[in-house]
């Protein structure tokens, strides 16, 4: 009877998350994921309960019409089944055979099906292989089986989000790793793999006490041996369970045999905690400061493991100039005086090569030759790096549609990128214009010397904050006007993406409310830390990216002294035109009679867009008082790579009164636009938004979709040879042109 209740609890959980995602909102919109896997943590002897639950919606979403239950249903499923402590084999073949269904649907299910199939035929036969990858990247284990390492950055803007939010999270990540250190995670891995092999055979308490007991020389060499048995197990074509359960039972009989309790008997299931990523929380202050994290992230790796994987000449030669760079490090630099031709056939033989008179050994093994010059990467080499490093699709991308969820899960196994930097941003439109400005500026150091492109595998993750606004939380039927309008890339997401809109979305205005109650982790740092948790969540499960264009811009100024300025964005441009103030002689000299005309001549060249992807070039001359270029699409009808510009045109009209001017709006659809003033009138402009990167006395400004910085080395490096030659030719044909900037969901877009 009381399985029962327990499982009618449950299916009533998981029938309100399907009702979550047909739009019925509740006052625990956005807890709901979250209880219900803590109710699991709470009692992990519910998780198969809970997995028999979601196949069973599972089949019966994929039967009827309720296709946008899959994904959400699918990634709850396989968070439940990397944190369960044993589920039997009937279960996993039931959840295997339904993601091969997925293949015959059409992206973002056959997408994500397939990876789920992938790591589910390793979970069944090597059980465990799930969790004991994800803690030994995420918290940075050392281990020669698997020596893959993730870090999750979260960048906060402080001019964007308040101390108190800022101060919320820092608590929280805080309090989430206060008992997380390698020896508790390695015993978590330890006796995961060990209940997940033997089940109910083995006494997880006692097992844990043993292991908690033990040196941490000890305790590591357990770890090492369990690691290379379950990833032996897991990387073997034909694995069998069976010989895996018996490899763990080995070394779970040594580790009982070893204490002075000696056998124990079998105790039951008992749940392993998955303790959430490694996390760095900052504060957003400096331009350089996202590159900087990432090359402090990639120095150790790049010093020792990865020397098997690059060359040690590649190696030396970046890394003093990466350094070099960088504020923190400073070397002691030697000038010697050489007297060495630099050609090879001239050096001694290696017994004729003695020191240098009157020097010491010391200063001899200091200053000896090294090689002279070294040879570079190869440049092929080097672009392919650059071109795979581009998750974005193809160069021919200008006439498909905004939509692009290109699913990066197969990643570039022969580039053995070990490290995974997954960043975080929490904001509005403006801290994505940030980040933005800062994924170009990275690019384009790529393109000048490859040091993070083949060791670093980097995700972007979104998640929106806005403060200061009303308790009632708007809707798609009814919002209030500028209530979300700080937030248009969420919203679209949020449309793309329902498990997005219902997971992440809801912590925009959450996350504000949270900041102004008192936190329970002052006074008890083990409750449970909502926002960390959610994070956590997402970057572990939401790999589908989503490309939005990068848009650069060329500023040109009515002083002619000033050089122009190139500037990028992501979201929206607008320009509002000055009003002209005339000399104090000049107002007592002009007719009473006279109306000034508001705005000023605009000169627009653009290129319109069409469905048949055809040029069009149109000259437009009009008189407006400003304009607004929005790259993200308001509707999923108008889902187009383009930048929607609406131009508030002056128009004059004649009536019995006389002339007077009304304002109309001018709607155009274009990817490059050039906007001249024709008058002495300057306008100001603004990027996504930010007062900070306003633009003052601008007379023009150019827009166009921003380019791949390798695409235009390569494209610079073609032309050389072939001068006359106007298409892309070589190796530049293939790479991807424009600059995409990929954002994590969890669906991608669904169809």
């Amino acid at each position: 009877m009381e399985n029962t209740e327990v499982e009618s609890d449950i299916l009533r959980s998981v029938r309100a998350l399907l009702r979550e995602l047909d739009g019925h909102h509740h006052a625990f919109q956005g807890m709901l994921r979250w209880t219900l896997h803590k109710k699991m943590d709470r009692n992990p002897l519910n998780s198969a309960i809970l997995v028999k639950i979601l196949v069973k919606e599972l089949e019966r979403a994929e039967k009827g019409d309720y296709r946008h239950y899959i994904i959400p249903l699918l990634h709850t499923l396989m968070y439940t089944l990397i944190k369960a402590p044993c589920i039997s084999d009937d279960l996993y073949e039931r959840v295997y055979d339904f993601c091969k269904k997925l293949l015959t649907l059409p992206k973002p299910y056959c997408t994500i099906g397939l990876d789920y199939a992938f790591r589910l035929k390793t979970e069944r036969v090597a059980p465990g292989v799930l969790y004991q990858r994800m803690i030994i990247s995420e918290q940075s284990l050392k281990s020669h089986p698997y020596p893959y390492q993730e870090r999750v950055f979260i960048f906060a803007d402080p001019d964007v989000l308040s101390k108190a939010v800022c101060n919320s999270l820092v608590t929280e990540a805080k309090a989430s790793q206060m008992y997380q250190n390698p020896r508790s995670c390695m015993c978590y891995v330890i006796t995961r793999a060990v209940q997940a092999a033997l089940g109910e055979d083995c006494d997880v308490e006692s097992f844990q006490r043993i292991l908690q007991d033990k040196p941490t020389d000890e305790l590591e060499h357990c770890f090492r041996q369990v690691v290379a048995a379950v990833e032996c197990t897991g990387s073997e074509m034909n694995a069998d369970r069976a010989r895996h359960a018996e490899r763990l039972e080995k070394i779970y009989s040594m580790v009982l045999n070893s204490s002075a309790g000696g056998g124990c008997s079998p105790g039951g299931l008992h749940g392993t905690p998955l303790p959430n990523p490694n996390i760095s929380f900052h504060l957003w202050t400096d331009e350089d400061q996202l590159w900087k994290e990432l090359v402090l992230f990639v120095r150790p790796l790049s010093q020792t493991c990865e020397q098997d994987c690059l060359s040690q000449e590649l190696d030396n030669f970046e890394i003093q100039d990466i350094v070099s760079d960088c504020d923190c490090c400073e070397q002691t630099r030697f000038s010697v005086l050489s007297t060495d031709s630099g050609i090879e056939r001239d050096l001694p033989a290696a017994g004729e090569e003695l020191p240098p008179p009157g020097g010491t050994d010391v200063e001899h093994a200091r200053l000896q030759r090294k090689g002279g010059i070294k040879k570079k990467a190869c440049l092929l080499e080097s672009m392919t790096l650059l071109q795979n490093s581009c998750n974005g699709p193809g160069a021919k991308q200008s006439g498909k549609l905004h939509r692009k969820s290109d699913s990066n899960v197969v990643s570039m196994l022969h580039l053995h990128r070990l490290y995974t930097a997954r960043i975080v941003v929490l904001g509005d439109d403006r801290v994505l214009g940030r980040l933005a400005q800062a994924f170009y500026s990275l690019r384009k150091r790529e393109t000048r010397r490859v040091f993070l492109t083949p060791r670093l595998n980097l995700q972007f993750y979104y998640v929106p904050v806005v403060e200061g606004q009303p308790d009632t939380r708007p809707t798609q039927e009814h919002t209030t006007p500028g209530q979300m309008e700080l937030c248009e890339l969420a919203v679209y997401l949020g449309k793309a993406d329902p498990w997005y809109e219902s997971n992440i979305n809801t912590l925009c205005h959450m996350i504000p409310k949270l900041a102004t109650m008192p936190s329970s982790l002052s006074t008890h740092p083990r409750s449970d830390p909502f926002i960390i948790d959610v994070i956590a969540y997402y970057v572990r499960l939401g790999i589908q990216p989503v490309y939005f264009q990068v848009y650069a811009v060329k500023i040109l100024f009515g002083n002619a002294a000033q050089e122009p300025a190139e500037d990028v964005f992501l979201t929206e441009l607008s320009a509002k035109v000055q009003d002209c103030k005339a000399p104090k002689d000049h107002m007592q000299t002009k007719k009473k009679t006279t109306l000034e005309v508001p705005g000023a001549d605009l000169a627009v060249t653009y290129t319109k867009v069409l469905l048949s992807d055809r040029k069009k070039e149109v000259d437009v001359f009009l008189r407006s008082t400003g304009l607004v270029m929005k790259a993200i699409p308001s509707s999923e009808t108008e889902d187009l790579v383009c930048l929607n510009v609406n131009i508030a045109e002056v128009v004059k009209t004649s009536n019995l009164s006389g002339r007077s001017f009304s304002s109309a709006a001018n709607k155009i659809r274009t990817r490059n636009i050039k906007i001249q003033s024709m008058e002495q009138r300057t306008f100001n402009l603004c990027l996504d938004k930010d007062f900070r990167r306003t633009y003052t006395n601008v007379v023009g400004v150019e827009v166009s979709p921003c380019l791949e910085p390798s695409y235009c080395l390569q494209k610079t490096r073609t032309m050389k040879f072939s001068l006359h030659e106007s298409e892309d030719v070589g190796l530049a044909k293939y790479m991807p042109k424009s600059l995409l900037l990929p954002i994590n969901t969890f669906a991608g877009i669904i169809q």
